[in-house]
């Protein structure tokens, strides 16, 4: 990503620190000795470990109940649960093992939810390299604590992990001292370990620091008279740490370190240029550090001669085109300068690539504070408001700049900048990427299709977040706003977008910190919702309604802009330590910018005029014609006809005269073809399915296949098109659509209730360039088909991770060794030859790697991306069954006599038709509605609908069959009719793709949540 700042010190640290601490130091008996203010000394400073020195189990909690859908608190409290003999306090005792405290600490979560709680996981993370991680500011404390001579420690509650070794992932040459609590069985606040720790150190109580998260600990420490820190954030106790004991922690220039190797510059003629540059006479040498940030376009810190400057330069190696365009930087800085926006004061801009390899400007470096937290942590709320209220105010600025006065009318196009935008990205992506990730893809023909409509043109920053400004030390005003890379002339709003990502992201986002998990209340920080509003309410601009497009777009700017990262750390170019990260991030980014273009989609779709019906017409929905339906019977529905005139562009389509021309003439032609080909046919396909050879496909079958629309080739068809890589495409996507190959979707497991997906058993093992499946397997529709080519599989590929990522996909050829069929399944005796529904075991099936899904652990997900449109389907073969049994219904009675008159007449049965006529066609309406919301807004805002069609459908289509069978009498039951047939599937699809149960719940839960 575009550099955070040229200047970025840590959270609430302001560059200029020592200039602050005026205490003095002495020397007393020997050794080295610090005054404070009170005059006290001390002699060492001893580190709790957890919440001090690393992340604290709370805030490991924290975040891995979010990940998991853990109701918050409910760790912490199983943690709390029995106090000094609750399972946590023992295991940290060394009283129980670790097996031991997960099957204790397991059942106390259980218990509490009422459902099993997967803390194995929770355990796997907590002491994970990536979460276990010393915290930099601590560990320059230490060593500026350890050089003055003073001793340090560590006292830690802490335990034994399973391998027998005590879990300190700590560098323990920082410490004089370490006293874990799993090794001398006493746990803090037991005032021993205290002791025992001043006793090593060979110390009194006054002589020593204590710095603590938990307040019982800090109690008793104090009580014995030991000063102590509580730790709320690292940064802030670093500070009250440095006014204890008198001299700085932090040294040298923050967030700088040595340059890397890769990044290093020519120093002589870099020396030589600043000389005749800055006029300065001296020899001394130049000091040359590099920013920690700074991924798009490398930035260095430079002394000479008492000067402090600042170097922007491009980075070295083929770069894309128009990126990291420095020269625009230096312009409108210059520019800016004069017209009231706080920005560096820019040097020189040199485009001579022989000074140091590549074009670059210089800059004066500017004191002040950096936030690079967005929660600001240790202000108080009303400063909190107040900093986000500058940010606001200089945006503002930026964007009342009066374009002509400070020579910036030429900067950028004039109009279409959001097109423009748009295309400049796509291009940027498609040339750094590296995989498909599908949520770019739908980004990608999403954006240009809902563009809005650009109200002004002014100087946008395009990179406006707090931590590319530079605060005042102790006001809150804005000094500096830095990176101005992808500046030009655009529409104001992306740039207020833009400032409001962190309010989307987690507070653990390793390139952005987020504030999405924080209670922005009792922070005191406006909500996007009201910063918005306070930009409008300043700039004097109404609100905009289509907000969810620009954060939509802001989002997939930074997915861009992250995959460009990935793709230089891939060649060393790219200079953030955290740039090889960045591969994951870009799909999670992506996904963010889709959920708002749904949220945007849904909008829409709320506010959309429907159809204004003039006229009413009755449509044929269904016409069969065979032996099971007399020639010429109609099944009529009642609907309204829209004028052409009054069709909006997108508007819900309720019959199909509203459809538009080549659709309805699409529509026609179906319906003919099921009239004169299909329907005639059905007596030789019945027969077909009665007989030996049911199990191969009827050449009638493949003689009429024209839609290519069965279950469940569709859904993976889907699948692959979303989350398939090209070659799984080529090998498998352009078999299926041709109808050359059949597949099938291996989930559901006989021993597990498999409507919960993450209940799945079966395993996936990596072994060398394969994974190995293992798994028992049943209901596999369409496996039995000799057409079959393809197993779409789901299984565990680690039972350790959060519930919702351990289940991956993998495409399995029906060929593969160790895949045995044990027998086909019946649904009420039927079985639906010849693809049927098949119970087979997986033993040591071995697929090669290349034939993963999207990555490992994304099982889930795949698999509830591809029930959405599978539900639709199924909904919509149920209302054809409803529509053919009235049909058939309909004509029997007509021809049927009963008790001296014909059946129709029967006032039992019109009130049966009536009742079938209308619980179609509520049950038609709420399909096309969810269609027709997942066309417009995506599967995901259209989550309710589809839930509740499939609550509906298949329960209305059981009723609307067996009024109908109830009509035919016994020969309703009989094969020489559908209806028992029809109402065997109506039946089975109450538990096909998740039961009524599962539905009901989610409509509730949904409700509940939005609706209150």
């Amino acid at each position: 990503m575009c550099v955070r700042s040229c200047f970025q010190s840590p959270r609430l640290q302001w560059v200029w620190r020592t200039a602050f601490l005026k205490h003095t130091q002495r020397r007393h008996q020997g050794s080295h000795r610090w005054t404070h203010l009170g005059g006290s000394t001390y002699r060492a400073v001893i580190f709790d470990m957890g919440g001090v020195l690393i992340p604290s189990p709370g805030r490991v909690a924290a975040e891995w109940e979010v990940q998991n859908r853990i109701p918050s608190g409910t760790i912490l409290k199983a943690l709390m649960e029995g106090g000094e003999n609750g399972p946590w306090m023992r295991f940290m005792r060394a009283e129980i093992t670790a097996e031991g405290f997960l099957r204790e600490f397991g059942r106390l979560c259980s218990e509490m939810l009422k459902t099993s709680v997967p803390v194995d996981s929770f355990f796997s993370l907590l002491t994970s390299e990536r979460v276990a991680k010393q915290f930099p500011v601590m560990t320059e404390a230490i060593t500026q604590i350890r050089a003055k001579g003073l001793q340090t420690a560590v006292l830690s509650n802490n335990f034994y992990l399973p391998n027998q070794k005590s879990f300190l992932p700590l560098d323990r040459k920082q410490f004089d001292v370490i006293v874990e609590s799993c090794m001398e069985g006493i746990c803090k606040p037991d005032p021993r370990i205290y002791k025992l720790c001043l006793e090593q150190l060979g110390l009194q109580p006054s002589e020593s620091i204590f710095l603590d998260d938990l307040g019982t600990n800090l109690k008793e420490a104090a009580r014995l008279g030991i000063h102590t820190i509580k730790v709320n954030d690292p940064e802030t106790a670093v500070k009250e740490l440095e006014a204890l004991l008198g001299f700085t922690l932090r040294v040298g220039v923050p967030n700088t370190r040595p340059v890397k190797k890769t990044m290093e510059i020519p120093k002589d003629s870099l020396q030589k240029y600043l000389k005749d540059l800055l006029g300065i006479q001296t020899t001394g040498p130049l000091e040359l550090l590099q920013f920690d940030h700074g991924q798009s376009n490398p930035t260095y810190y430079i002394r000479l001669a008492n000067r402090d400057l600042v170097l922007r330069k491009k980075p070295p190696g083929t770069l894309l085109p128009s990126a990291h365009a420095i020269e625009r930087e230096f312009r409108i800085m210059k520019a800016l300068a004069n017209a009231g926006v706080p920005v560096p004061n820019v040097l020189d801009l040199c485009e001579d690539s022989s000074v140091i390899g590549t074009p670059f400007y210089v800059m004066e470096y500017c004191p002040g504070l950096i936030y690079k937290d967005p929660s600001l942590p240790g202000l108080e709320p009303s400063h909190r408001r107040a900093i986000y209220t500058a940010m606001n105010t200089v945006l503002c600025k930026i964007h009342s700049v009066d374009l002509q006065a400070v020579g910036l009318e030429d900067y950028g196009k004039q109009g279409d900048y959001i097109p423009r935008q748009v295309r400049t990205w796509v291009k940027q992506y498609r040339a750094s990427e590296t995989s498909t990730i599908p949520a770019m893809e739908r980004l990608i023909e999403w954006l240009p299709l809902h563009l809005p409509r650009q109200q002004r043109t002014t100087v946008v920053h395009g990179d406006f977040r707090l931590d590319n400004l530079v605060f005042h030390p102790e006001e809150p005003e804005v000094l500096a706003v830095l990176d101005w890379e992808l500046s030009t002339l655009g529409d104001p709003l992306a740039d207020v977008a833009y400032s409001c990502l962190a309010h989307y992201l987690p507070s653990s986002f390793p390139v952005l910190r987020g504030i999405n998990d924080c209670d922005l209340t009792q922070l005191g920080i406006p909500a996007a919702e009201e910063y918005f509003r306070m930009y409008c309410l300043q700039m004097g601009l109404p609100p905009t309604e289509n907000w969810n497009f620009y954060m939509a777009f802001s989002f997939f700017r930074v997915a861009a802009i992250l995959q460009g990262v990935y793709k230089r750390s891939l060649t060393g170019q790219a200079s953030s330590t955290y740039a090889e990260q960045t591969g994951k991030l870009t799909e999670f980014v992506s996904n963010l910018a889709w959920d708002f273009a749904v949220k945007e989609g849904f909008r829409v779709f709320k506010e959309m005029p429907f159809t204004n019906p003039l006229t009413r017409s009755y449509h044929t929905w269904a016409r069969p014609q065979s032996q099971w339906c007399p020639t010429g019977s109609r099944s009529y529905s009642s609907v309204p006809e829209a004028s052409p005139a009054h069709t909006s562009r997108g508007g819900l389509v309720i019959s199909p005269e509203s459809l538009s021309p080549p659709v309805r003439e699409l529509y026609h032609r179906l319906k003919h073809f099921m009239e004169q080909r299909v329907y005639p046919a059905e007596p030789e396909l019945q027969s077909h399915q009665a007989s030996a050879a049911r199990w191969s496909p009827s050449p009638l079958i493949e003689d009429l296949k024209v839609c290519n629309c069965s279950a469940p080739d569709t859904g993976n068809m889907e699948l692959l098109v979303r989350y398939g890589t090209e070659a799984q495409k080529a090998r498998w996507l352009i078999p299926l659509l041709e109808g050359k190959a059949r597949s099938c979707f291996a989930m559901t497991e006989p021993q597990v209730a498999s409507s919960d997906a993450t209940n799945i058993e079966a395993s996936i093992r990596e072994e060398d360039s394969f994974y190995v499946i293992n798994g028992h397997k049943w209901w596999i529709t369409g496996i039995l088909d000799p057409r079959c080519q393809l197993c779409v599989f789901m299984g565990k590929t680690d039972p350790h991770a959060p519930r919702h990522r351990q289940q991956s996909v993998l495409l399995v050829p029906m060929d593969t060794p160790g895949i045995k069929i044990i027998r086909p399944l019946t649904v009420y005796g039927l079985e639906d030859a010849p693809g049927g529904h098949g119970e087979v075991r997986f033993e040591h099936v071995r697929v090669p790697k290349e034939n993963m899904v999207l990555g490992p652990g994304r099982g889930f997900e795949i698999a509830q991306g591809r029930l959405g449109p599978g539900r639709i389907h199924h909904c919509m073969r149920l209302i054809g069954f409803s529509e053919r049994a009235l049909a058939l219904m309909k004509a029997r009675v007509k021809s049927r006599l009963a008790f001296g008159k014909p059946l129709v007449e029967q006032g039992t049965v019109l009130a049966d038709i009536a009742q079938s006529r209308v619980e179609i066609e509520q049950a038609r309406l709420l399909v096309l509605r969810a269609a027709h919301l997942m066309d417009l807004a995506g599967n995901k805002a259209a989550a309710l609908d589809i839930a509740m069609i499939k609550m509906v459908a298949p329960s209305m289509a059981s009723r609307v069959i067996d009024r109908a069978i109830q009509a035919f009498g016994a020969a309703g039951l009989s094969s020489d009719y559908p209806l028992a047939q029809f109402f065997t599937w109506a039946r089975a699809l109450r538990f096909a793709d998740g039961p009524d149960e599962v539905h009901r719940a989610t409509v509730a839960k949904l409700e509940l949540k939005h609706r209150i």
